[in-house]
Protein backbone atom coordinates (compact mmCIF):
# COMPACT_ATOMS: atom_id res chain seq x y z
CA UNK A 1 0.00 0.00 0.00
CA UNK A 2 1.51 3.34 -0.83
CA UNK A 3 2.15 5.92 2.18
CA UNK A 4 0.04 8.80 2.44
CA UNK A 5 1.20 11.91 0.53
CA UNK A 6 1.85 14.72 2.56
CA UNK A 7 0.48 17.87 2.01
CA UNK A 8 0.17 21.51 3.92
CA UNK A 9 -3.74 21.72 3.93
CA UNK A 10 -6.65 19.68 2.78
CA UNK A 11 -9.93 21.12 1.87
CA UNK A 12 -12.75 18.85 1.56
CA UNK A 13 -15.70 20.41 -0.08
CA UNK A 14 -15.89 23.28 -3.15
CA UNK A 15 -18.86 25.15 -1.97
CA UNK A 16 -18.29 28.89 -0.88
CA UNK A 17 -16.82 27.83 2.43
CA UNK A 18 -14.37 25.39 0.52
CA UNK A 19 -13.40 27.48 -2.13
CA UNK A 20 -13.24 30.60 -0.27
CA UNK A 21 -10.88 28.48 2.37
CA UNK A 22 -8.66 27.00 -0.56
CA UNK A 23 -7.90 30.82 -2.04
CA UNK A 24 -6.90 32.20 1.38
CA UNK A 25 -4.67 29.43 2.30
CA UNK A 26 -3.25 29.28 -0.85
CA UNK A 27 -2.62 33.05 -0.86
CA UNK A 28 -1.29 32.51 2.21
CA UNK A 29 1.71 30.17 0.99
CA UNK A 30 -0.03 26.84 1.74
CA UNK A 31 0.17 24.07 -0.43
CA UNK A 32 -3.43 23.30 -1.14
CA UNK A 33 -5.35 20.52 -2.59
CA UNK A 34 -9.06 20.91 -2.27
CA UNK A 35 -11.47 18.29 -3.79
CA UNK A 36 -15.52 18.05 -4.52
CA UNK A 37 -17.23 15.13 -5.38
CA UNK A 38 -19.76 16.67 -8.35
CA UNK A 39 -18.42 17.23 -11.29
CA UNK A 40 -18.66 21.20 -11.94
CA UNK A 41 -18.92 23.96 -9.42
CA UNK A 42 -22.36 24.66 -7.88
CA UNK A 43 -24.16 22.07 -9.48
CA UNK A 44 -26.78 21.03 -8.62
CA UNK A 45 -27.87 24.20 -7.52
CA UNK A 46 -29.34 23.72 -3.79
CA UNK A 47 -29.84 27.18 -2.81
CA UNK A 48 -32.14 29.85 -3.31
CA UNK A 49 -29.70 32.40 -4.58
CA UNK A 50 -29.89 35.05 -2.38
CA UNK A 51 -26.89 36.88 -0.62
CA UNK A 52 -26.97 39.94 1.46
CA UNK A 53 -25.55 43.27 0.45
CA UNK A 54 -22.84 43.23 2.34
CA UNK A 55 -21.25 39.88 0.99
CA UNK A 56 -21.10 42.12 -2.54
CA UNK A 57 -19.10 44.47 -0.87
CA UNK A 58 -15.22 42.35 -0.58
CA UNK A 59 -16.40 39.37 -3.08
CA UNK A 60 -15.84 39.89 -6.21
CA UNK A 61 -17.56 36.43 -7.49
CA UNK A 62 -21.34 38.03 -6.05
CA UNK A 63 -20.68 41.02 -9.47
CA UNK A 64 -19.41 37.98 -11.74
CA UNK A 65 -22.74 36.24 -10.31
CA UNK A 66 -25.26 38.75 -9.90
CA UNK A 67 -28.85 38.93 -11.37
CA UNK A 68 -30.69 41.45 -10.04
CA UNK A 69 -30.82 43.71 -6.82
CA UNK A 70 -33.14 43.09 -4.00
CA UNK A 71 -34.72 46.26 -1.76
CA UNK A 72 -37.11 44.89 0.40
CA UNK A 73 -38.85 41.68 1.79
CA UNK A 74 -42.81 41.07 2.24
CA UNK A 75 -43.69 38.90 4.52
CA UNK A 76 -47.45 37.28 4.16
CA UNK A 77 -48.60 35.86 7.87
CA UNK A 78 -51.05 33.18 6.42
CA UNK A 79 -52.93 34.68 3.50
CA UNK A 80 -53.23 38.58 4.47
CA UNK A 81 -51.62 41.43 2.38
CA UNK A 82 -48.15 41.14 3.04
CA UNK A 83 -45.75 43.24 5.90
CA UNK A 84 -42.97 45.29 4.21
CA UNK A 85 -39.63 45.21 5.43
CA UNK A 86 -37.78 48.65 4.19
CA UNK A 87 -34.11 48.46 3.22
CA UNK A 88 -33.52 44.59 3.07
CA UNK A 89 -30.82 44.79 0.59
CA UNK A 90 -29.30 42.30 -0.84
CA UNK A 91 -28.51 40.83 -4.68
CA UNK A 92 -29.93 37.58 -6.48
CA UNK A 93 -27.13 35.50 -7.89
CA UNK A 94 -26.81 32.32 -10.64
CA UNK A 95 -25.13 30.35 -7.81
CA UNK A 96 -23.30 28.22 -10.18
CA UNK A 97 -22.00 31.09 -11.46
CA UNK A 98 -20.55 32.51 -8.10
CA UNK A 99 -19.34 29.01 -6.78
CA UNK A 100 -17.54 28.98 -9.99
CA UNK A 101 -15.82 32.51 -9.73
CA UNK A 102 -14.67 31.37 -6.24
CA UNK A 103 -13.15 28.27 -7.51
CA UNK A 104 -11.07 30.43 -10.41
CA UNK A 105 -9.79 32.57 -7.34
CA UNK A 106 -8.65 29.19 -5.91
CA UNK A 107 -6.63 28.16 -8.47
CA UNK A 108 -5.42 31.62 -9.30
CA UNK A 109 -4.16 32.03 -5.66
CA UNK A 110 -2.23 28.61 -5.91
CA UNK A 111 -5.05 25.86 -5.25
CA UNK A 112 -5.10 22.36 -7.03
CA UNK A 113 -9.12 22.61 -7.22
CA UNK A 114 -10.81 18.83 -8.16
CA UNK A 115 -14.28 17.95 -9.24
CA UNK A 116 -15.39 14.22 -9.27
CA UNK A 117 -13.15 13.36 -7.03
CA UNK A 118 -14.99 12.03 -4.09
CA UNK A 119 -13.60 11.12 -0.38
CA UNK A 120 -13.60 7.74 0.25
CA UNK A 121 -12.83 7.55 3.86
CA UNK A 122 -11.25 10.09 6.67
CA UNK A 123 -8.79 8.56 9.32
CA UNK A 124 -8.89 9.12 12.94
CA UNK A 125 -5.13 9.64 12.24
CA UNK A 126 -6.02 12.63 9.34
CA UNK A 127 -5.17 10.11 6.89
CA UNK A 128 -7.37 11.17 3.85
CA UNK A 129 -8.44 8.67 0.78
CA UNK A 130 -9.66 9.92 -2.32
CA UNK A 131 -11.71 7.42 -4.48
CA UNK A 132 -9.08 7.15 -6.89
CA UNK A 133 -6.86 5.02 -4.84
CA UNK A 134 -4.96 8.50 -3.80
CA UNK A 135 -4.70 8.90 0.02
CA UNK A 136 -2.87 12.30 1.73
CA UNK A 137 -1.93 13.21 5.06
CA UNK A 138 -2.46 17.27 5.39
CA UNK A 139 -1.05 19.04 8.25
CA UNK A 140 -4.69 21.07 8.18
CA UNK A 141 -8.12 19.53 7.17
CA UNK A 142 -10.87 21.82 6.63
CA UNK A 143 -14.08 20.64 6.22
CA UNK A 144 -16.50 22.39 4.46
CA UNK A 145 -18.37 19.59 2.86
CA UNK A 146 -22.04 20.86 3.76
CA UNK A 147 -24.33 19.84 6.34
CA UNK A 148 -23.47 16.08 6.27
CA UNK A 149 -20.01 16.42 6.53
CA UNK A 150 -17.53 13.43 6.44
CA UNK A 151 -15.02 15.95 7.86
CA UNK A 152 -17.56 16.68 11.00
CA UNK A 153 -18.27 12.93 11.40
CA UNK A 154 -14.53 11.86 11.42
CA UNK A 155 -14.29 14.24 14.74
CA UNK A 156 -17.81 13.58 16.44
CA UNK A 157 -19.50 16.62 15.50
CA UNK A 158 -22.65 15.89 13.35
CA UNK A 159 -25.67 18.41 12.70
CA UNK A 160 -28.67 16.32 13.71
CA UNK A 161 -31.26 18.93 13.00
CA UNK A 162 -32.50 19.72 9.62
CA UNK A 163 -34.71 21.12 7.42
CA UNK A 164 -35.86 19.41 4.30
CA UNK A 165 -36.34 21.80 1.32
CA UNK A 166 -37.53 21.64 -2.23
CA UNK A 167 -37.53 24.25 -4.61
CA UNK A 168 -39.01 24.86 -8.37
CA UNK A 169 -37.67 27.79 -11.03
CA UNK A 170 -40.76 29.46 -12.86
CA UNK A 171 -41.19 32.16 -15.31
CA UNK A 172 -42.00 35.56 -13.15
CA UNK A 173 -44.81 37.42 -14.71
CA UNK A 174 -44.59 40.37 -13.00
CA UNK A 175 -40.92 42.22 -12.27
CA UNK A 176 -40.60 41.99 -8.57
CA UNK A 177 -37.57 43.31 -6.23
CA UNK A 178 -38.39 41.89 -2.94
CA UNK A 179 -37.99 38.21 -0.95
CA UNK A 180 -41.38 37.15 -0.72
CA UNK A 181 -41.81 34.97 2.40
CA UNK A 182 -44.68 33.07 3.16
CA UNK A 183 -45.33 31.55 7.22
CA UNK A 184 -48.69 29.60 7.51
CA UNK A 185 -48.97 26.87 9.95
CA UNK A 186 -49.06 23.92 7.71
CA UNK A 187 -45.39 24.51 7.02
CA UNK A 188 -44.24 22.77 10.07
CA UNK A 189 -40.58 24.21 10.58
CA UNK A 190 -39.84 26.05 8.01
CA UNK A 191 -41.92 28.80 5.65
CA UNK A 192 -42.06 29.28 1.69
CA UNK A 193 -40.44 32.00 -0.50
CA UNK A 194 -40.28 33.43 -3.95
CA UNK A 195 -37.27 34.67 -4.95
CA UNK A 196 -36.86 36.59 -7.92
CA UNK A 197 -34.15 36.38 -10.68
CA UNK A 198 -34.99 38.51 -13.75
CA UNK A 199 -37.53 36.52 -15.84
CA UNK A 200 -37.51 33.73 -13.64
CA UNK A 201 -37.94 32.75 -9.56
CA UNK A 202 -37.04 30.51 -7.25
CA UNK A 203 -40.50 29.34 -5.42
CA UNK A 204 -39.29 27.11 -2.71
CA UNK A 205 -40.22 25.70 0.51
CA UNK A 206 -38.98 24.24 3.56
CA UNK A 207 -40.26 21.70 6.35
CA UNK A 208 -39.20 19.98 9.79
CA UNK A 209 -38.17 16.28 8.74
CA UNK A 210 -41.37 14.43 10.17
CA UNK A 211 -43.31 16.30 7.61
CA UNK A 212 -41.24 15.93 4.55
CA UNK A 213 -43.96 13.63 3.19
CA UNK A 214 -45.86 16.84 2.60
CA UNK A 215 -43.46 19.15 1.18
CA UNK A 216 -44.03 18.70 -2.84
CA UNK A 217 -47.95 18.92 -1.98
CA UNK A 218 -47.16 22.23 0.23
CA UNK A 219 -45.38 23.45 -2.99
CA UNK A 220 -47.36 22.67 -5.46
CA UNK A 221 -50.23 24.20 -3.61
CA UNK A 222 -48.67 27.36 -3.04
CA UNK A 223 -47.15 27.33 -6.58
CA UNK A 224 -51.27 26.82 -7.48
CA UNK A 225 -52.13 30.37 -5.36
CA UNK A 226 -49.51 32.31 -7.03
CA UNK A 227 -50.56 30.93 -10.64
CA UNK A 228 -54.30 32.32 -9.86
CA UNK A 229 -52.65 35.64 -8.35
CA UNK A 230 -50.75 35.59 -12.47
CA UNK A 231 -47.80 36.10 -10.83
CA UNK A 232 -45.64 33.13 -12.02
CA UNK A 233 -46.35 30.50 -14.97
CA UNK A 234 -46.93 27.11 -14.93
CA UNK A 235 -43.85 25.97 -16.58
CA UNK A 236 -41.54 24.37 -13.83
CA UNK A 237 -37.84 24.86 -15.70
CA UNK A 238 -36.01 23.00 -12.86
CA UNK A 239 -36.64 21.24 -9.08
CA UNK A 240 -33.57 21.02 -6.52
CA UNK A 241 -33.46 20.08 -2.83
CA UNK A 242 -31.45 19.39 -0.16
CA UNK A 243 -31.10 19.61 3.93
CA UNK A 244 -30.02 23.09 5.82
CA UNK A 245 -28.69 22.24 9.21
CA UNK A 246 -30.72 24.23 11.59
CA UNK A 247 -29.52 23.12 15.15
CA UNK A 248 -26.88 25.76 15.21
CA UNK A 249 -22.79 26.14 15.64
CA UNK A 250 -21.83 22.22 16.67
CA UNK A 251 -18.66 22.98 16.37
CA UNK A 252 -15.40 24.49 14.99
CA UNK A 253 -12.45 22.92 15.65
CA UNK A 254 -10.64 19.50 16.46
CA UNK A 255 -7.48 16.61 15.68
CA UNK A 256 -7.38 13.62 14.09
CA UNK A 257 -4.19 12.53 15.22
CA UNK A 258 -1.31 14.78 14.35
CA UNK A 259 -3.53 16.48 11.65
CA UNK A 260 -5.64 19.73 12.95
CA UNK A 261 -9.41 19.83 11.37
CA UNK A 262 -11.40 22.88 11.28
CA UNK A 263 -15.25 23.24 10.08
CA UNK A 264 -16.36 26.04 7.81
CA UNK A 265 -20.55 26.64 6.74
CA UNK A 266 -22.96 24.31 6.74
CA UNK A 267 -20.31 21.85 8.14
CA UNK A 268 -19.92 23.57 11.52
CA UNK A 269 -23.83 24.32 11.50
CA UNK A 270 -23.35 28.40 10.92
CA UNK A 271 -26.22 28.37 8.99
CA UNK A 272 -29.19 30.70 10.38
CA UNK A 273 -32.08 28.33 12.40
CA UNK A 274 -34.65 30.34 11.24
CA UNK A 275 -34.26 31.65 7.96
CA UNK A 276 -31.91 28.93 6.73
CA UNK A 277 -29.12 31.86 5.34
CA UNK A 278 -25.92 30.44 4.95
CA UNK A 279 -23.62 31.68 1.77
CA UNK A 280 -22.49 34.97 3.85
CA UNK A 281 -21.24 32.48 6.99
CA UNK A 282 -19.90 29.99 4.73
CA UNK A 283 -17.82 32.73 2.72
CA UNK A 284 -16.31 34.65 6.03
CA UNK A 285 -16.15 31.26 7.43
CA UNK A 286 -13.90 30.06 4.78
CA UNK A 287 -11.83 32.96 4.54
CA UNK A 288 -11.35 32.63 8.46
CA UNK A 289 -10.27 28.99 8.43
CA UNK A 290 -8.01 28.79 5.08
CA UNK A 291 -6.15 32.06 7.09
CA UNK A 292 -6.10 30.21 10.59
CA UNK A 293 -4.77 26.91 8.14
CA UNK A 294 -1.85 28.62 7.14
CA UNK A 295 -1.51 30.46 10.78
CA UNK A 296 -0.83 27.45 11.88
CA UNK A 297 1.68 26.00 9.30
CA UNK A 298 3.72 29.29 9.79
CA UNK A 299 3.99 28.42 13.31
CA UNK A 300 0.93 29.56 15.34
CA UNK A 301 0.31 27.04 17.52
CA UNK A 302 -3.00 28.72 18.79
CA UNK A 303 -4.52 29.89 14.78
CA UNK A 304 -7.14 26.93 14.93
CA UNK A 305 -7.98 28.17 18.72
CA UNK A 306 -8.33 31.56 17.44
CA UNK A 307 -10.37 30.50 14.69
CA UNK A 308 -12.77 28.83 16.45
CA UNK A 309 -13.35 31.97 19.18
CA UNK A 310 -13.41 34.37 16.63
CA UNK A 311 -16.04 32.28 14.54
CA UNK A 312 -18.28 32.18 17.32
CA UNK A 313 -17.48 35.57 18.62
CA UNK A 314 -18.62 36.61 15.10
CA UNK A 315 -21.72 34.52 14.03
CA UNK A 316 -22.66 33.14 17.64
CA UNK A 317 -25.16 35.39 18.83
CA UNK A 318 -27.20 36.02 15.75
CA UNK A 319 -27.62 31.93 15.40
CA UNK A 320 -28.09 31.43 19.22
CA UNK A 321 -31.14 33.60 18.88
CA UNK A 322 -32.42 32.62 16.01
CA UNK A 323 -31.85 28.98 17.59
CA UNK A 324 -34.40 29.82 20.68
CA UNK A 325 -36.84 31.21 18.41
CA UNK A 326 -36.95 28.14 16.52
CA UNK A 327 -37.17 26.09 19.14
CA UNK A 328 -40.00 28.15 21.15
CA UNK A 329 -42.38 28.21 17.47
CA UNK A 330 -41.59 24.08 17.50
CA UNK A 331 -42.55 24.11 20.92
CA UNK A 332 -46.14 25.21 19.86
CA UNK A 333 -46.44 22.20 17.39
CA UNK A 334 -46.31 19.66 20.32
CA UNK A 335 -49.50 18.00 21.38
CA UNK A 336 -52.53 18.47 19.24
CA UNK A 337 -51.85 21.93 18.70
CA UNK A 338 -50.34 24.75 16.23
CA UNK A 339 -48.96 28.06 16.27
CA UNK A 340 -50.88 31.73 16.93
CA UNK A 341 -50.01 34.53 14.32
CA UNK A 342 -48.83 35.92 17.27
CA UNK A 343 -45.86 32.97 17.47
CA UNK A 344 -45.37 32.43 13.83
CA UNK A 345 -44.40 36.94 14.36
CA UNK A 346 -41.99 36.07 16.93
CA UNK A 347 -40.30 33.11 14.74
CA UNK A 348 -39.79 35.48 12.03
CA UNK A 349 -36.98 38.25 11.65
CA UNK A 350 -39.04 40.36 9.89
CA UNK A 351 -41.05 41.14 13.37
CA UNK A 352 -39.86 43.02 16.11
CA UNK A 353 -41.03 40.74 18.61
CA UNK A 354 -38.61 37.98 16.93
CA UNK A 355 -35.80 40.37 18.45
CA UNK A 356 -37.45 41.38 21.78
CA UNK A 357 -35.34 39.40 24.35
CA UNK A 358 -37.99 39.06 26.98
CA UNK A 359 -39.16 35.63 27.64
CA UNK A 360 -42.04 34.22 25.27
CA UNK A 361 -45.50 34.74 26.15
CA UNK A 362 -47.93 31.58 26.52
CA UNK A 363 -48.78 30.68 23.64
CA UNK A 364 -52.27 30.54 22.24
CA UNK A 365 -52.28 27.55 20.08
CA UNK A 366 -55.04 26.57 17.49
CA UNK A 367 -56.19 23.11 16.66
CA UNK A 368 -54.10 21.01 14.42
CA UNK A 369 -54.89 19.53 11.16
CA UNK A 370 -54.33 16.19 10.35
CA UNK A 371 -51.22 15.57 8.83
Amino acid sequence: MTAPRPIDVLVAGLGPAGAAAAAAAAEAGATVLAVDRRARPGLPVQCAEFVPMMLGMDTAAVSAARIQDIATMETYLREAAPDTTPEFRGHMIDRAGFDAALVAAARAAGADCRFATPIRAIGPDGTVGLADGSSYRPRVLIGADGPRSPTGRALGLVNTELVETRQITLDLLVPHAATDIFLRPEIEGGYGWLFPKGKLCNLGLGIAPARKGRLKTLLSELHVELLCARRVGPTIHATTGGAIPVGGIIGLSGRLGATTALLAGDAAGLVNPVTGAGINAAVLSGRMAGRAAAAQLAGDAGAAADYDEEARDLFGPSIALALRRRQELMAAYAGASRPSDAALRRGWIAYSDYWDRTPAPAETREEKEPA
